[in-house]
């Protein structure tokens, strides 16, 4: 398998999403960070579809609002200032188990403080929660980075949770995921059916 281009990898992933999303789905990005990955969701579930966006940076959301509404997908959004690990406690009840896609690009905000990374335990929490949020064939996509400080740790918390779903029978996927550090990799996994 060749490694992924990582000028390419955010696209990659959300081609990857964009296979299980229709319009008027539900939608997590759980790392809004620039908004990139949520005006996508936004724009895939189309007017009758609702995307769940989190981030714990102002910054972060900011950037995603003002995204959002230059591109008219505002109303069809909810950002959370808040961790991507309270995801289940965020999520109205009534989207549980019907969400289709959930989103994450890991690591730091582009252009920001690089000292703020995702947290292995943390993203652990957030991927087992994402998880249950998700509805039958709904996919979860996940960008690991390890070419940071932190990274190498985070992407084992996530190597750790692809053996979870491929022990409960999920399908999973790993994208370029090679065990030297530094090259970015992505986690497809699709839910089973009930």
């Amino acid at each position: 398998m060749a490694p992924i281009n990582p000028i390419r990898v955010t696209e990659r992933a959300q081609k990857l999403a964009s296979e299980a999303i229709k319009a008027g789905d539900f939608a997590i990005d759980a790392t809004a960070g620039k908004g990139r990955d949520t005006a996508f969701l936004a724009q895939a579930v189309g007017p009758g579809g609702h995307v769940h966006a989190f981030d714990i940076q102002a910054e972060a959301l900011r950037s995603t609002n003002n995204l959002l509404e230059a591109a008219g997908l505002l109303e069809r959004t909810t950002l959370h200032h808040r961790s991507h690990a309270e995801i289940l406690a965020a999520i109205p009840v009534a989207h549980h188990g019907k969400v289709a896609v959930a989103l994450f690009n890991l690591g730091y905000l582009p252009g920001g403080n690089l000292a703020i990374i995702t947290q292995p335990a943390t993203t652990a929490q957030a991927l087992q929660a994402a998880l249950k949020l998700l509805r039958p064939s709904g996919r979860l996509v996940c960008v690991a980075y390890t070419g940071h400080p932190g990274g190498s740790d985070e992407s084992d918390s996530v190597l750790a949770f692809a053996l979870q779903c491929e022990q409960a029978g999920d399908t999973v996927e790993k994208i370029g995921y090679f065990p030297n550090p530094g090259k970015p990799w992505i986690l497809v996994v699709t839910k089973k059916s009930a």
